[in-house]
């Protein structure tokens, strides 16, 4: 499989982006969250590949290859939806398939309900409606427990240092002991160190979740989604609580909610093989999108 490797201007910036498949192919566009870039979706890319789809896989804004524009403001949720919109024009697509997680399904979200023009389909893994999670984050005293990390984000300069140290030791820690075992190797934590050490990188990630407190996303009164839509969620995830799912749903036209009791927050590694299959079946239209809870 070949991967193609380019630098796309949108938005006034530059984003690194790979993609893969038949230039023909249904159009793909995966976006990942934090601490990942492109290389996280390395097991969907085969199977969606395989199945004649196009991938588009960039590095979002902040990560590995990608610009790194200085200040908080910059990372703003809507800042980072136009990034997506204007990588779709500049690719020639009047519509894509998107695929997001973590972050990368809180832009998904967002672009769905600003954009949904601009979509054939949204599949996205463990993480929630934004309503919902603003609603959780504000009254639900476990979700403040698991979210805790986040108000350490916001120290200037301490939690960057913090990641660096003895070699990204907290980082690695982290992706390993939160997911299942064999889901991130020794090879993989390689090129995530490659990543995690381009310059402002480090910084840049941790931007994401101080625009997310200091210039919360201001929601829109019409809050539903009208793109057929397939979340995935790993039950066992040690950062969101898997009781967000179900009310997210709530939030959608027509969709799937599956829930994976053995997987992580990475359910796309974790249980990559079964993700693949319902992905594939969901964007090639061999499953129905009426909504199963």
């Amino acid at each position: 499989m070949e991967l193609e490797h380019s630098t796309i201007e949108t938005n006034g910036i530059r984003l690194h982006v790979v993609q893969a498949g038949p230039k023909s192919g249904v159009p793909v566009v995966l976006l990942h969250g934090f601490p990942e870039f492109w290389y996280g979706w390395r097991k969907q890319i085969p199977a969606l590949v395989e199945a004649g789809c196009r991938v588009i896989a960039p590095d979002q804004r902040g990560y590995n290859l990608s610009d790194k524009p200085k200040g908080i403001k910059n990372y703003d949720i809507y800042t980072t939806v136009e990034d997506i919109i204007g990588l779709i024009d500049a690719l020639g697509y009047e519509r894509v398939n998107v695929v997001g997680h973590d972050w990368g399904a809180i832009v998904a979200w967002i672009l769905a309900n600003k954009y949904p023009e601009r979509l054939h389909k949204m599949s996205v893994m463990n993480a929630p409606h934004p309503a919902v999670m603003r609603k959780f984050l504000l009254r639900d005293f476990e979700q403040m427990r698991r979210s805790w990390y986040v108000m350490l984000f916001q120290i200037p300069r301490l939690p960057e240092a913090l990641m660096k140290r003895k070699d990204w030791s907290e980082n690695v820690r982290s992706l390993q002991m939160t997911s299942k075992l064999g889901s991130f190797t020794d090879e993989d934590i390689v090129k995530y160190k490659e990543a995690w050490s381009q310059p402002e990188a480090a910084k840049s990630m941790l931007d994401w979740y101080r625009a997310f407190v200091r210039r919360p996303p201001k929601l829109p009164e019409e809050l539903r989604i009208k793109v057929p839509t397939l979340m995935m969620w790993g039950m066992k995830d040690f950062a969101l609580t898997h009781r967000m799912a179900r009310p997210s749903m709530d939030y959608v036209d027509e969709g799937n909610l599956i829930l994976f009791p053995e997987a992580t927050h990475w359910v796309h590694l974790d249980a990559a093989e079964e993700v693949n299959h319902y992905l594939v079946d969901f964007l090639l239209d061999k499953i129905s999108t009426q909504v199963i809870r």
